[in-house]
C-alpha cells in the first residue's frame, strides 16, 4: 500500500489525504508501535488532526544543504510518532519559507522502523534533489498494519504471555503474535495454531523415535504426555493392585480409629473442663461433708442421656423459661418422664447458687416438694433432672383457669393447706432449717392428681438450727417478697410466711400479685388486700368462684390467717407450722360432725393426716381448745428424718 503524499509549498495551511478508506471496513489498523509519520524536505511543517480542533501530532523540518546526518531527527527529514488504532490520516501542512505556491516541497509519508534503518539512507540523495523546483517521483515506503479479529477464542490448550522487548516485524519467527507485546503458543505436549478454536492439537509422542520407555514398559499416550506402563503379567498387576488396596484400606482405619481416639480424648477433656466450671470439685466437697444418704445417691447423668431424652433439645420439648433457665420434657432410657432444667451460661459467682439448688432439693423428702432425681455437670452448662409434674403452675390455674377443671373452693384450701405443710416441714422439720426465698405461684406445681409441689430452690438457703436469720443480698419476685427483708436484706422464716401469704390472697381473689394499674398507683395485692381487710370490704375483692362455693365463716377465717400472713411487723405473723396447723384446723371444723364430737367428750383421738400434706399424723385432745371459732393445735411433728 502507498502512502506516499507530495506537498506542494504553501505559506497558507493547507489539508490533504495521507490515507484515505482504504482500510475502513477491514480488520487492519496502523501500527502506532512500528509506525512513524516522515516528512522530507525543508521548512515544512505537517499536523495529524481528526478534527479541526483536535491535534494528534506535529512534524516539522528545517534545510541545511551541507548535512550528512541520516538520521532523520529534524534536519532535512523529521519523523514522529502516530495515535493508536488509526485506520486514516488527515494532515494539515504549510511552508514556512516564502516560495510560489505551485512549486514542490517536499513528501509526506508513513514508514515503518525498518524503512528508516536502511531504505532512508538510499533515499537521502532525494535531498539535493528536493531543492530543485521538479517534482520527483517517490512510491517505496514500507508500512507496517496490525490486525485482530473479532470474538477471539484461542485453543484451550495455548498459553499467551506479555514480552517486553519488540518483535521484530521481518524475517523468521517461530510464533504468531495477535498483539504488540503478547505472544501465544501451545502448551507442552501440544501443537499447530494458537489463535484457532482447537487449533493446539496433542502430540502422540509415542510416535516419536526419541521417546524411549525402559526395557519391560510399553509407551502409553494421554492428553499433553504419556506414561511408560510395566509389562508384567496381569497376575503381578492384579496382586500389586490388592496390595496397594488393603495397604490403603489399613491406613484408613488406622486413621479413623487415630481420628475417634482423639476425638474421644477431647470429649473427656471438655467434660472434665465442663464438670470443674460448672461447679463439680464444688458439689464433691458438699457431698464429702455431708452425713445424708439421701444426697449421696443422687444420681449423674451423661450428657448423651440427657440429649436423647430431649430429642437433642428440641423446641418442641420446651416445658417453660425462666430467669435462671429453660426447663424440657424429657423421657429416659427407662421411660420415665423427667423435666430436665438446663440453666443459663453461669459465671463464676452463680455456681454456688446452682450447687446449693442440688444439695438443698436432694435432702428434702417431702411429697409436696418436687423430687430431684440427679445432675449433669459434663456439659457446657449444668442441668438438673425432676420428677415431671404434669398440670402445669397455680399460676396457671388461677389465672387461666381450665374450663373443663376448674380450681374449686376445696382445692384451694387443699392446695394451701399442702404448700403450709411443705414450708413448715422445711423451716422446722428438715434436718437443717431450709428457706425457700422465692415462694410465688409460679413455682408451685399441681401434679396429676392436682397435688401441690413446690419448686425452683436455685435461690433457697439452709441454716443451722441455732440461726434465726440470713443475710444476703436482696433476691425475689416483686409482688411476693417480704417488705421488712427488703428494707434490712435480712431473710427469715417470716419471709417464707409474707410469701405465702400473697399465695393465699391469689387462692381468694383470683388476681395477680402485681398488675399494671395497681402498679401505677404503687399498691400491690398485698396492701390492697389489707386495705380491703381494714375496710370490711372483704366480699368485694374475692374470687367469683369462692363467693359460691366457699362458706362465709370458712372464708373468714382463711382471709383472717393471710391478714396475719402479710402484717408489717414480721414478730407478728405467725410460723408456717402454726399456718398449716390452722389451715388443717379450718378444714376439720368444716368436715366432720365426729370431730364436733370427740371434742365435746374431752377424749383423745389420733387423727389421721394426709402423709406428705402437713407431714403431722396426730392431734392432741388436751390441746385442743375452741376460743371465738378459731382453733389451736398442739401437733406432733413425725418426719423420718426426726
Amino acid at each position: 500500500m502507498q502512502c506516499v503524499s507530495p506537498l506542494n509549498c504553501s505559506k497558507e495551511l493547507r489539508s490533504q489525504s495521507l490515507l484515505g478508506q482504504e482500510l475502513i471496513g477491514t480488520p487492519f489498523v496502523i501500527s502506532a508501535y512500528y509506525n512513524s509519520l516522515a516528512i522530507l524536505g525543508c521548512r515544512n511543517s505537517v499536523w495529524l488532526r481528526n478534527s479541526e480542533t483536535t491535534t494528534f501530532v506535529q512534524c516539522m523540518t528545517f534545510c541545511d544543504e551541507n548535512s550528512m546526518d541520516t538520521r532523520c531527527n529534524g534536519v532535512n527529514c523529521c519523523h514522529t510518532k502516530i495515535p493508536l488504532g488509526l485506520q486514516q490520516l488527515q494532515m494539515t501542512y504549510q511552508t514556512v519559507r516564502s516560495v510560489n505556491n505551485s512549486r514542490f516541497c517536499g513528501f509526506a509519508f508513513l514508514a515503518d522502523q525498518f524503512w528508516f534503518e536502511v531504505d532512508y539512507r538510499a533515499y537521502n540523495g532525494l535531498l539535493n534533489d528536493l531543492l530543485n523546483p521538479f517534482e520527483q517521483e517517490f512510491v517505496n515506503a514500507t508500512m507496517v498494519l496490525k490486525w485482530e479479529l473479532d470474538n477471539w477464542e484461542l485453543s484451550r490448550h495455548s498459553s499467551c504471555e506479555r514480552q517486553d522487548k519488540s518483535i521484530p516485524p521481518y524475517g523468521p519467527v517461530s510464533s504468531y503474535s495477535y498483539d504488540m507485546f503478547t505472544v501465544c503458543y501451545c502448551k507442552s505436549g501440544f501443537e499447530g495454531n494458537p489463535y484457532l478454536p482447537n487449533g493446539c492439537q496433542d502430540i502422540n509422542e509415542c510416535t516419536n523415535p526419541a521417546t524411549n520407555c525402559p526395557d519391560g514398559f510399553t509407551c502409553i499416550n494421554k492428553l499433553g504426555h504419556y506414561t511408560c506402563r510395566n509389562r508384567g503379567s496381569r497376575v503381578q498387576i492384579m496382586f500389586i493392585s490388592i496390595g496397594s488396596g488393603l495397604g490403603g484400606l489399613i491406613l484408613l482405619l488406622g486413621l479413623w480409629m487415630s481420628i475417634k481416639a482423639i476425638r474421644r480424648r477431647v470429649k473427656a477433656i471438655r467434660k472434665r473442663k465442663f464438670f470443674k466450671r460448672n461447679g463439680g470439685l464444688l458439689l464433691q466437697q458438699q457431698l464429702s461433708s455431708s452425713n445424708d444418704n439421701r444426697l449421696e445417691k443422687t444420681k449423674l447423668f451423661s450428657s448423651n442421656e440427657l440429649a436423647q431424652a430431649t430429642d437433642q433439645y428440641n423446641e418442641n420439648r420446651v416445658l417453660g423459661r425462666g430467669g435462671q433457665g429453660t426447663v424440657y420434657k424429657g423421657m429416659l432410657t427407662d421411660g420415665k418422664i423427667v423435666a430436665i432444667k438446663k440453666s443459663k451460661r453461669l459465671d463464676e459467682g452463680d455456681l454456688e447458687v446452682f450447687i446449693n439448688e442440688v444439695v438443698i432439693v436432694s435432702q428434702i423428702n417431702h411429697r409436696n416438694v418436687v423430687k430431684l432425681l440427679g445432675c449433669c455437670l459434663e456439659t457446657e452448662v449444668p442441668m438438673l433432672v425432676y420428677e415431671f409434674i404434669p398440670n402445669g403452675t397455680l399460676h396457671q390455674h388461677i389465672h387461666d383457669p381450665n374450663e373443663e377443671f376448674p380450681l374449686s373452693w376445696d382445692m384451694r384450701v387443699r392446695i394451701a393447706i399442702e404448700i403450709a405443710g411443705a414450708l413448715a416441714y422445711l423451716h422446722s422439720a428438715a434436718s437443717m432449717p431450709i428457706y425457700h426465698r422465692d415462694i410465688k405461684s409460679t413455682n408451685i406445681l399441681l401434679d396429676e392428681k392436682y397435688k401441690a409441689k413446690i419448686s425452683d430452690f436455685g435461690t433457697s438457703r439452709s441454716v443451722a438450727i441455732d440461726q434465726t436469720h440470713l443475710t444476703t443480698r436482696v433476691l425475689g419476685t416483686f409482688g411476693y417478697m417480704d417488705p421488712e427483708y427488703f428494707r434490712s436484706s435480712q431473710f427469715t422464716e417470716k419471709s417464707d410466711v409474707y410469701s405465702f401469704g400473697v399465695v393465699m390472697v391469689e387462692l381468694l381473689t383470683g388476681e395477680k400479685a402485681v398488675t399494671s394499674v395497681r402498679a401505677e398507683k404503687g399498691k400491690s395485692l398485698a396492701m390492697h388486700f389489707l386495705d380491703s381487710m381494714e375496710e370490711n370490704h372483704l366480699f368485694d375483692i374475692l374470687d367469683a368462684k369462692v363467693l359460691k362455693e366457699g362458706d362465709r365463716e370458712e372464708i373468714e377465717a382463711v382471709a383472717e390467717l393471710a391478714r396475719r400472713c402479710l402484717h408489717l411487723n414480721s414478730k407478728r405473723r405467725p410460723t408456717m407450722k402454726e399456718v398449716a396447723v390452722e389451715l388443717e384446723g379450718i378444714r376439720l371444723k368444716k368436715e366432720g360432725s365426729n370431730f364436733q364430737q370427740n371434742y365435746d367428750d374431752r377424749e383423745f383421738h389420733s387423727i389421721e393426716v394426709d402423709e406428705g400434706t402437713s407431714d403431722f399424723s396426730s392431734i392432741s385432745e388436751s390441746s385442743l381448745m375452741d376460743t371465738n371459732s378459731s382453733f389451736y393445735f398442739s401437733i406432733e411433728a413425725q418426719h423420718p428424718l426426726l
